[in-house]
């Protein structure tokens, strides 16, 4: 069941459900058009030397943010701007969410892949309008559902159209200000017959006030290991927000990986894949 022939999805170069693992990765949120390039040309950079396909992910708003006082990014307009310019410019394929129906035109003109946020995953307008678009979508999973309570959320974008359908495992509430990440998931939501992808760096979030005041917390130092186990239970991506100074991060800065750490880890990460593949 975890290693069941899944559809194919492409995404620019980008193939999820092909023989690479697919990885999807960038900054929590738009800082800047200068912080979006210089990220983007690093990560196709490494990309290709660990040659895998690679959709650079980038947020134009963040608007589930702990504080109201948090940045939240560039907005709709002036995101999708420096992500079209990230596009042409270092040749990557884009992935960004959006939080109502209302946007999903707009951010498939730009970007390759649409993502529904996990606490939105059950807003069945904002599933429909993405599904409607044509673009992939990538929808997170949750963290308040289980994994097969996410088959309604596939047939709602299947009834919208669309069977270019990605699933994401971001972990699952744990008590208070905590996430688990629960391995099966991934294999049963494979089973749904679409690509599975695995949120490493949200994965390691502590959410909430509670965890880090104003802001959600973050164990970084848990990023790599869930990353492994999760390329030897069998998935076709792997998500990880980076920086390339992540105690300086506008958003998400103590559950992202540091971008210069990144290369060793992919190399491993490849070589678990293909050996998962091969215990088929």
């Amino acid at each position: 069941m975890g290693f069941v022939s899944v559809a194919r999805v492409k995404a620019g170069d980008a193939v999820f459900g092909g023989p690479e693992l697919v990885l999807i990765a960038g900054p929590c949120v738009i800082e800047s058009y200068e912080s979006c390039i210089r990220h983007a040309t690093r990560l196709a950079d490494i990309a290709r030397r660990a040659k895998l396909p690679l959709v650079f992910k980038s947020s134009f708003d963040k608007a589930n943010r702990t504080s109201h006082s948090s940045f939240r990014g560039p907005g709709l307009t002036g995101g999708l701007e420096i992500l079209a310019r990230v596009k042409r410019e270092a040749g990557v394929a884009v992935l960004t969410d959006i939080h109502e129906p209302s946007q999903a035109a707009a951010a498939a003109q730009v970007v390759d892949v649409i993502q529904i946020p996990a606490l939105l995953s059950r807003q069945t307008d904002l599933i429909d309008a993405a599904a409607k678009t044509g673009c992939a979508v990538n929808i997170k999973k949750g963290q308040f559902l289980a994994p097969w309570d996410m088959k309604a959320v596939v047939a709602k974008a299947e009834s919208a159209g669309t069977r270019r359908i990605i699933l994401t495992e971001r972990g699952f509430s744990f008590g208070y200000n905590n996430l688990v990440s629960d391995m099966r998931s991934l294999v049963i939501m494979r089973g749904f017959g679409y690509p599975v992808v695995f949120d490493a760096t949200h994965s390691a979030q502590l959410p909430g006030a509670g965890a880090g005041g104003e802001r959600s917390g973050g164990q970084r130092e848990f990023v790599a290991p869930l990353a492994r186990a999760a390329a030897a239970a069998g998935i076709d991506g792997i998500f990880m927000e980076v920086h390339e100074d992540p105690d300086r991060a506008l958003s998400d800065g103590p559950n992202s990986y540091r971008l210069d750490d990144l290369p060793a880890l992919l190399d491993t990460l490849k070589r678990i894949h293909h050996l998962s593949r091969e215990a088929v």
